[in-house]
C-alpha cells in the first residue's frame, strides 16, 4: 500500500474512533489548522467545554480519566489571556481535604504568579507562600502551545485550556503525584 494511502486511512480511522466518543469533529488537518481563532469555540472545542461546564455545575466528583478527552478537545490560551485574578475550583465533588481552604490564583505578569490564594476565616483573600511564587510560559503539552504556570521551588506545572472568555481548565502536573484537574473563573 502507498505511504500516502496509509497515512490517509489511518487518519480516517482515528477521525472516526475520536468523534464516536465525541472528542473531535470531522475536519481534514489541513481544515482543522485554518480554523479562525475566536473567542466563541464551535465544534469539537465548543462541546467539551459545554459537558465541562455542566460537570462544574454538578459539583460532583469526576476522575482524571472522564475529564482528559474532554480537556484535549480545548483551544489552548496564550500569556496575555491569564493576566489577573481567578477564583478557583475542583472537580472532587467537595470530597478533598483543603488545609489551606483554597481560593485561586494571580497572574500578574510572566515572572509575578500566586499560584496559591486562600482565604482566611474572615474572607480575606492572601497568598499563601507555602508553595512559593510562580511564573507564566507557554509550553507544548498534549498537542498544543498554552499558557503554563511554572512553580519556581515545586516541580509543578499548571496547563491551562480555555473554556470561555472567562473560564479556563487547569491540568496540575505534580512531579511523583497523580495529574488533577481544576478549573478557574476570572474575577
Amino acid at each position: 500500500m502507498h505511504f500516502k494511502s496509509v497515512a490517509i486511512a489511518l487518519w480516517l480511522f482515528c477521525v472516526a474512533a475520536l468523534t464516536v466518543i465525541g472528542v473531535m469533529a470531522i475536519a481534514p488537518p489541513a481544515a482543522m489548522a485554518a480554523a479562525p481563532a475566536s473567542s466563541e469555540q464551535t465544534g469539537a472545542p465548543a462541546e467539551a467545554a459545554t459537558e465541562l461546564f455542566a460537570m462544574i455545575d454538578s459539583r460532583e466528583a469526576y476522575t482524571t480519566d472522564q475529564i482528559l478527552p474532554l480537556y484535549d478537545a480545548l483551544e489552548p490560551v496564550d500569556i496575555d489571556f491569564m493576566i489577573g485574578t481567578w477564583k478557583g475550583g475542583k472537580f472532587d465533588g467537595g470530597n478533598s481535604p483543603d488545609p489551606i481552604n483554597w481560593y485561586g490564583k494571580r497572574f500578574t505578569s510572566t515572572e509575578d504568579v500566586d499560584p496559591l490564594l486562600a482565604r482566611k476565616p474572615d474572607g480575606t483573600v492572601y497568598s499563601w507562600d507555602g508553595w512559593g511564587m510562580a511564573r507564566l510560559r507557554e509550553v507544548k503539552f498534549r498537542g498544543k502551545v498554552s499558557a503554563t504556570l511554572i512553580y519556581n521551588q515545586r516541580p509543578i506545572m499548571d496547563y491551562f485550556r480555555k473554556l470561555d472568555d472567562q473560564t479556563v481548565i487547569g491540568f496540575g502536573e505534580p512531579k511523583g503525584f497523580p495529574p488533577f484537574f481544576f478549573y478557574l473563573v476570572r474575577e
